[in-house]
């Protein structure tokens, strides 16, 4: 009986001690995470008044994913012999000069991806990879000086495919502004006086016009993370039909020196992309399609992988 006491006072003993100790040490993270944040803080102000400095900042990060798999009578699913693969990167790249009076901001997004998929089979299918992603953005962008946050400034802005129908679509905005760049990470650009050229061998349905063009560029780093979010919106003045919107964002976590995980999103709005695909390309194509009766999906895509920061 008295051993049973003896361990039940122990048991209560150790118990004790445990809770007191974790208690203990919570209460010692508690202020080192505010001298991390405090350190975090100040770290942020010394990069804030490093990209300031006069000169060219430039730098890249990206993102890398693929997959490859084979199958060999696998009958639960509906081609039970097939060897598949994906692979695609992404790029954001960028160039920056900032002067006293002066900055001139370039940027480039390129984002490319191939699958395949082998019904082995099927002696007919097609077994090679196939374009899946094509999206190439790039811009430069001028601004003189008003204040330390506007600036009058010019943009060119160029945006179309690598892989497959080069500048068919292309589009090219060209126009003038003004820039405000309320902190050194954001960049927004108001430009009402811009032409949107667009490029196409399709002239009945891809048509240029003036308008007014909007941008909002987010870049920044913290600690190991990368991110950049990228908003670039046209819209006509003769018509909503040829206005167009595209949204890029591209996350990027080290976790090994150079090496870490990425992912990137992009959404797009272009009616005359839509039609284009609907009377030209879609499974069935409709050549009587008009604006009026297609219904203008949003585009999208995503890649995650491995990234690799330059």
């Amino acid at each position: 009986m008295k051993k049973l006491f003896f361990a039940i006072v122990a048991c209560f003993a150790l118990s004790t001690v445990t809770a007191q100790t974790e208690e203990e040490l919570k209460a010692q993270i508690a202020p080192k995470k505010d001298s991390i944040a405090a350190i975090q803080k100040r770290v942020d102000a010394l990069q804030a008044k490093l990209d300031a400095l006069p000169g060219w900042k430039v730098g890249a990060f990206g993102t890398i994913g693929g997959s490859i798999s084979e199958f060999n009578n696998w009958f639960a699913q509906g081609i039970p012999n097939n060897s598949s693969g994906n692979i695609g990167f992404t790029v954001n790249a960028f160039a920056n000069l900032q002067e006293e009076k002066f900055f001139w901001r370039n940027s480039a997004n390129l984002n490319l991806a191939w699958v395949k998929l082998d019904d082995k089979d099927d002696p007919t299918d097609n077994d090679s990879f196939r374009q899946a992603t094509d999206v190439f953005n790039i811009s430069s962008l001028y601004g003189r000086k008003l204040s330390e946050k506007f600036a009058i400034s010019a943009l060119a802005e160029y945006r179309t495919t690598l892989l497959s129908n080069f500048n068919d679509p292309g589009y090219l905005d060209l126009g003038v502004g003004a820039t405000w760049t309320p902190i050194s990470d954001l960049v927004v650009v108001i430009h009402p006086l811009n032409y949107n050229f667009v490029f196409s061998s399709e002239d009945a349905i891809f048509e240029s016009s003036m308008g007014a063009k909007i941008v909002a560029d987010y870049t920044k780093q913290i600690g190991a993370v990368s991110f950049k979010s990228n908003l670039s919106l046209f819209q006509s003045y003769e018509s909503s039909d040829l206005s167009n919107w595209t949204w890029i964002n591209s996350f990027s976590y080290t976790l090994w020196k150079m090496i870490g995980v990425g992912f990137d999103f992009g959404l797009r709005n272009n009616n005359q992309e839509t039609l284009n695909y609907i009377v030209n390309n879609a499974p069935t194509p409709n050549p009587d399609a008009t604006f009026d009766t297609i219904d203008n999906e949003l585009q999208t895509y995503w890649t995650l992988g491995l990234s690799y920061k330059f």
